[in-house]
């Protein structure tokens, strides 16, 4: 009997609208495959630290940045963590602090992920975009499958679930 192709989910959760489809995707594989699900925040520190050595951020700056991003993160995954309850679906979740795409990669490490679920692009994003770069970098270096959401009618699909 060959085993279940994912039982260990991670989430990468920005805020932005495609991380939340995402989310609620992720939240629908949990509940049909009775998957363990993490939801995981990255606070971008690397690029803060980018900014303040090139001098286009001063220090406080960086600090009210910063602590402006770990205060949207909780309300994100506080967000999803209620999509998830009410779907029936445990749900773990954690803030972390780095590189977007060193942080998601760790985090599913840690987890011993065999699925990382992304977020689509979002039409109005240029290509070049930080995001972008994170979702590659995600992709070309994760040690299990990546799962790119880009499903149109997933609203439907998670308020059906």
């Amino acid at each position: 009997m060959i085993k279940p192709l994912f039982s260990n989910i991670v989430v990468a959760v920005s805020g932005s609208d495609s991380s939340i489809l995402a989310s609620k995707y992720a939240i629908i594989l949990a509940k049909l495959y009775h998957c363990r699900l993490s939801a995981v925040y990255v606070v971008d520190t690397a690029t803060i630290r980018q900014l303040t050595l090139s001098k286009i951020f001063i220090q406080e700056e960086s600090q009210e940045y910063e602590k402006s991003l770990e205060a949207n993160g909780e309300r994100y995954l506080s967000f999803v963590e209620d999509l998830a309850r009410a779907k029936g679906v445990k749900i773990e979740r954690e803030m972390r602090k780095g590189a977007v795409y060193t942080e998601i990669l760790s985090a599913a490490g840690e987890r011993k992920a065999d699925l990382i679920l992304l977020g689509g692009w979002e039409k109005d994003r240029n290509a070049r975009d930080i995001i972008t770069h994170a979702h590659r970098e995600i992709m070309v270096n994760a040690k299990c499958s990546v799962l790119l959401v880009k499903e149109p009618s997933i609203d439907t699909l998670y308020k059906q679930a």
